[in-house]
């Protein structure tokens, strides 16, 4: 599983309003709601559970990312959302530096597997520098989600 196959350009935020890791959360968490990843009522829970987590130990995990996520029984399938912010948001970051972009994702109760497939399948694309530079230059969400699609597919 790859980050082309779980965000559409709907999941997309192209200039985060954020300006530290909590608010990031809310935001994208806000997304997947308006894209029916999750559904209203469950929304508060969902963000619980992300920012438990996130309490345990930052997600920034330095260079300018940073990669929430979560296990939760409130969705049926890995779902994330993806925010930029040029400024940088404030994420307790490993290395202390801003965090320029998020990755959200959640994962089913107990698929542990996944989940780690996931999360690792995010920081390899991740670590590519031309696939960085080309989400900074990319104008839009749908052009974000070419950049994302172009550099997921790549093994």
């Amino acid at each position: 599983m790859n980050l082309g196959d779980i965000l559409t350009a709907q999941q997309i935020v192209p200039e985060l309003q954020a300006t530290d890791r909590w608010a990031a959360i809310d935001e994208l968490i806000g997304v997947l709601v308006t894209a029916g990843k999750i559904s209203i009522a469950d929304r508060e829970a969902v963000t619980a559970v992300v920012k438990k987590r996130e309490q345990s130990m930052s997600t920034g995990i330095g260079f300018g990312i940073g990669i929430p996520h979560a296990s939760t029984d409130l969705i049926p399938e890995v779902v994330a959302a993806f925010g930029r912010s040029k400024n940088g948001v404030s994420f307790d970051s490993l290395d202390n530096q801003p965090v320029h972009l998020v990755t959200l994702f959640l994962v089913p109760q107990g698929q542990f597997q996944k989940h780690l497939h996931t999360l690792a399948g995010i920081a390899k694309v991740l670590r590519k520098e031309e696939f960085l530079k080309a989400l900074e230059d990319a104008p839009s969400a749908d052009a974000i989600m070419q950049v994302v699609r172009h550099y997921s597919a790549q093994r």
